[in-house]
């Protein structure tokens, strides 16, 4: 037969798993279930690039494995379509993004099938088709739908909550006014419970980008720009619809001990979430009606508080507001440094505002240039009635906490750095030590004892952080209070292509349900994508879409608005929402749909969740770009279904993984003087910089270590290089070390892989075996097309051994029901068939440790070592005469998870007519311990650490019969020269040490 072709090999096999549905899961409540999920692509223009398999690759192993295991397994794939980047190229290219979207998903498709994934494709999702975002939009009403009860730790149906304020079970919040429940109009009533709703509208300061006419999350804005096109970005004002993940943020902590997640991803979460205890601590204004109320975890330092900071959205600072506590004119005596160049603490404050607005949350955080500028306001000190003064800062954020902080610079680095530049006080009231006042570096943020304090002096900070909270509850000046860092949840976007809100406004202000009749609202077809230049949608060039009449049915807590006819009776003009949800909506419950994807009644039949999702699911793997915020949202949804009843788990995903990047190729730079000379990697400043050279690309510059003479570096040729120990030297000059790094990929580095060329090269099971073989599965690690290579002569090498190459020679031996030995149809001769008899005895045990370390391997995503001891095993049978027919098999089957198109085609050029349509269907190869450890053991001997020979023993040998064989040696005997031993160590099974 003629030797391995992965060309003509691979697309046969794609298509036998597809027409026989090899890899489809139905419902086998009898079966354990094995749920292994990726995180499903965004499907751009570009498709995909080698590192995007890489997780794809290790999710596919673990389904074929669980499948031979056993377990009913399903593995699915879809689309995340919605987003910026598909509607930006539309406007660009005026296409509509339907089309382009489309285009997009068919190149993906055809090439993760290309590279054979056992996905099952009829489980496959779109976020985009108004089959699926009709029960996104059902999701979000359920979310509109739901209040979060503190008391009972749960999210229940609005309509209980409206119930308790009817019974009077429940007080009505200060907005009813000294109104009863029945007292309340019904858009009355509708405003107070829209004060409880998960899903809530409000005016938020946002992210506002005219150039893409949208609103961007947080993470979207780098550096005051856009993300996608690096347009300018300013915080607005705008109405946006919110979703109150703050209420589950305790619940989101709690759950991720039972998670098995990594450590260091559950305290991203953690992080993220920012549990923190404190208290809340009011301060009276000087002159000035309302109070500043101040959120601190170190209530014990209260008597160091030099001055306040508030966010500069604080709406105490709003200059619009009548409750502003900003003066019309300076106080007199304060420091020049205060006034900034404004006449007044008013143009201070907008001035300020305006620069603030345009950076966004991010920028403001990281930032260490402490800026701001005095309101002109004071606060009074609870503790000591001490008067001091008001600042805005953007350092202070208005989501977190209450917008305001109260500053103790002695124990805090950002109120210590502001302090400094605004020239205030600073007022130790921690010290390091108890019999030390002044012990610990300023400022000391770590925990000690209570200084310059009145009561608390001498305490503890666990001590004083407890007296404090005891005074001001009793004096009524503070409350003691659990914060979190999480914000409530941005989710809506001034974009077209998104899923719509199924949302009607109504005249009197408020807002309704789409009734669920009419869900799908599907997208109006449009031909203008582009931002209408106001802060207005683009959805609001629809106008016959978003101007409507209804019909209203049901109680205040559970109206619904019916779309009818203008003219139709009863029917009022109404508004449906403009904005569109975000990109996360679709990625929040895709899993879910892949259970029941053709469901037109329900999005998840209930006994298909709870047989799928028992548990959650088991195996999820993708990109630690989404180790937060999709995780989050992820969960909070899940929770908000758990707690109506929708869902059976309370967690969705058990086991998480993130895969490590894979960078590009190495780049090789050696580094010059002007002179021509080179310059050693080791004799040159490890401080980096660029600048531009003559042919206007980046150069690489740095200085000589000893003489500080400039030198540039220049790319390489990696044919140049060599490695040599750690690092890399040039061939032609050993001593001269060149740096060797590798770079994420991008089209604007050059450096991008593509696997479609990959493929065509060497075909897709090396392209799957080599992304495995790199290292462990989490690293970070650049790629190798001589890597490739590697694998593929491996596979190659498979292929010889079993079915011989073009030479024609086969090796694989079998024997019959009646005692024959034959290989490929020829009946062995007597003295063939004792050399068979020994080559399958003297493999056997290699075999079971093979499948032993493969099925070990696989279960702890070691996927690279699994693939080390294939190789091994391989070049183990290289060196029989004969190959046994089972240790073909065996080692096919577990070949297969990794490279199942050549383990397909060998399994069924050996196995003959009595094949399974796949080698996916047999079972697992099971081992026998006894048989995965050796008869016979070769041991070195040392004599004094040195080694002098090696002996052959049985393995089942104790101490005293593993001496006298070693003593027996007639080496050992004769290097020991009569010395007297004076001590004898043995290391079972791998080592004999005698000391003279």
């Amino acid at each position: 037969m003629a030797g391995y072709n992965p060309s003509s090999i691979e697309k046969k096999w794609q298509r036998v798993w597809q027409e026989n549905r090899i890899f489809s899961a139905d419902m086998r409540p009898a079966t354990p279930k094995y749920y292994v999920l990726d995180m499903f692509p965004y499907p751009s223009g570009e498709g995909l690039h080698v590192g995007h398999p890489e997780g794809y690759t290790a999710t596919d192993i673990v389904a074929r494995f669980k499948r031979a295991a056993g377990f009913n397994v399903m593995h699915p794939m879809g689309w995340d379509a919605f987003g910026l980047p598909a509607e930006q190229y539309a406007i660009k290219t005026d296409t509509h993004p339907v089309v382009i979207t489309r285009k997009n998903i068919d190149r993906f498709r055809a090439q993760l099938q290309a590279i054979g994934f056992s996905y099952d494709w009829q489980r496959e999702v779109n976020t985009t088709d108004p089959g699926y975002y009709r029960w996104t939009q059902w999701i979000f009403l359920q979310l509109y739908d739901t209040w979060y009860d503190s008391k009972l730790q749960k999210g229940r149906p609005i309509a209980q909550l409206a119930a308790e304020f009817e019974s009077g079970h429940r007080a009505l919040p200060p907005s009813a006014g000294n109104k009863s429940w029945s007292q309340l109009a019904a858009h009355q009533k509708r405003r107070v419970l829209d004060e409880y709703r998960l899903a809530y509208e409000i005016e938020a300061p946002v992210n506002w980008c005219q150039a893409l006419g949208t609103v961007l999350a947080n993470e979207e804005v780098i550096d005051g720009k856009s993300e996608v096109g690096g347009f300018p970005v300013e915080r607005r004002p705008m109405r946006q619809w919110m979703l109150r993940i703050t209420a589950y943020a305790q619940r989101l902590l709690d759950g991720l001990d039972a998670l098995d997640w990594s450590e260091s991803l559950k305290m991203m979460q953690r992080n993220w979430i920012g549990r923190s205890e404190g208290a809340l601590v009011r301060f009276a204004v000087a002159h000035c009606p309302p109070e500043v109320t101040v959120f601190t975890t170190r209530p014990d330092t209260l008597f160091g508080a030099t001055y306040l900071v508030l966010a500069p959205e604080h709406p105490l600072v709003d200059l619009s507001a009548e409750q502003n506590i900003i003066p019309a004119a300076w106080p007199a005596g304060i420091p020049d440094r205060w006034r900034s160049i404004a006449g007044s603490p008013r143009e201070a404050v907008a001035a300020y505002q305006k620069t603030a607005a345009a950076r966004s949350e991010r920028q403001r955080q990281e930032d260490n240039a402490k800026t701001g500028t005095f309101t002109g306001a004071y606060a009074i000190n609870p503790v000591n009635n001490e008067r001091i003064p008001i600042f805005i800062s953007d350092y202070v954020l208005m989501g977190y906490g209450t917008g305001a902080i109260m500053a103790v610079p002695a124990h805090d680095q950002r109120d210590f750095d502001f302090a400094h530049a605004m020239e205030l006080p600073i007022r130790r009231v921690v010290s390091a030590a108890a019999d030390q006042p002044e012990a610990g570096k300023l400022p000391l943020e770590s925990p000690g004892f209570a200084v310059n304090s009145a009561q608390l002096n001498g305490l503890s900070t666990a001590e004083a952080k407890t007296r404090i909270c005891e005074h001001l509850e009793h004096k009524s000046l503070g409350t003691r209070q659990i914060n979190y860092k999480i914000r409530d949840w941005l989710f809506s976007r001034q974009r077209y292509w998104g899923e719509p809100f199924p949302l009607i406004h109504l005249p009197d202000g408020t807002t309704v349900p789409l009734a669920e009749s009419q869900l799908p609202l599907t997208l109006p077809e449009v031909k203008d994508f582009k931002p209408t230049g106001t802060m207005e949608p683009p959805l609001f060039k629809a106008a016959d879409w978003h101007q409507v009449h209804v019909l209203l049915d049901g109680p205040p807590e559970n109206l619904q608005a019916r779309v009818v006819p203008p003219g139709t009776p009863g029917a009022i003009p109404a508004r449906r929402e403009l904005n569109t949800m975000p990109q996360w909506a679709g990625s929040c419950w895709y899993y879910l749909r892949y259970i029941d994807p053709e469901n037109t009644t329900r999005f998840c039949d209930p006994e298909k969740e709870k047989y799928w999702m028992a548990g959650g699911v088991d195996l999820y793997v993708g990109g630690v770009e989404h180790a937060v915020l999709h995780l989050l949202y992820a969960r909070f949804w899940h929770k908000v279904l758990f707690d109506r009843g929708l869902v059976s788990s309370e967690e969705p995903f058990r086991k998480l993984v993130n895969q490590g990047l894979i960078l590009g190729e190495a780049e090789y730079t050696v580094f010059v003087l002007e002179s021509g000379q080179y310059v050693s990697l080791a004799d040159i400043d490890p401080e980096f910089s660029t600048q531009v050279g003559e042919d206007g690309k980046s150069q690489i510059i740095s200085r000589h270590k000893s003489t500080g003479a400039l030198v540039v570096g220049k790319p390489c040729d990696p044919a140049t290089v060599e490695k040599r120990g750690d690092g890399f030297v040039l061939k032609t000059d050993n001593s001269i070390q060149v740096d060797a790094r590798s770079f994420k990929m991008s089209k604007s580095r050059g450096n991008v892989v593509n696997p479609d060329d990959v493929i065509a090269e060497y075909g897709a099971d090396s392209l799957r075996l080599f992304e495995m073989f790199m290292g462990p599965l989490e690293q970070v690690k650049p790629w190798s097309t001589a890597g490739v290579e590697g694998v593929y002569r491996f596979l190659q090498r498979v292929w010889r051994n079993l079915l011989g190459g073009d030479d024609n020679v086969f090796r694989v031996v079998r024997q019959h029901a009646d005692g024959k030995w034959t290989c490929h149809g020829r009946e062995l001769s007597a003295p063939d068939v004792e050399v068979a008899l020994r080559d399958v005895a003297a493999i056997l045990r290699p075999m079971h440790r093979l499948i032993r370390k493969v099925t070990a391997d696989i279960d702890r995503l070691a996927f690279n070592t699994a693939i080390s001891a294939m190789m091994e095993f391989n070049n183990a049978l290289t060196k029989l005469t004969f190959v046994p027919l089972d240790a073909a098999l065996n080692l096919l089957r577990v070949l297969e998870p990794f490279a199942p198109h050549i383990a397909d085609e060998l399994y069924h050029e050996l196995a003959g007519p009595d094949a399974a349509v796949s080698i996916a269907l047999l079972p697992w190869p099971t081992f026998d311990e006894r048989l995965c450890v050796d008869e016979e053991l070769d041991v070195p001997v040392q004599i004094n650490g040195k080694l002098v020979g090696r002996i052959r023993i049985a393995a089942t040998s104790d101490e005293p019969e593993v001496f006298s064989a070693a003593l027996a040696d007639p080496q050992v005997v004769n290097r020991l020269a009569q010395r007297p031993i004076k001590k004898k160590i043995y290391i079972k099974g791998r080592m004999i040490n005698l000391v003279v």
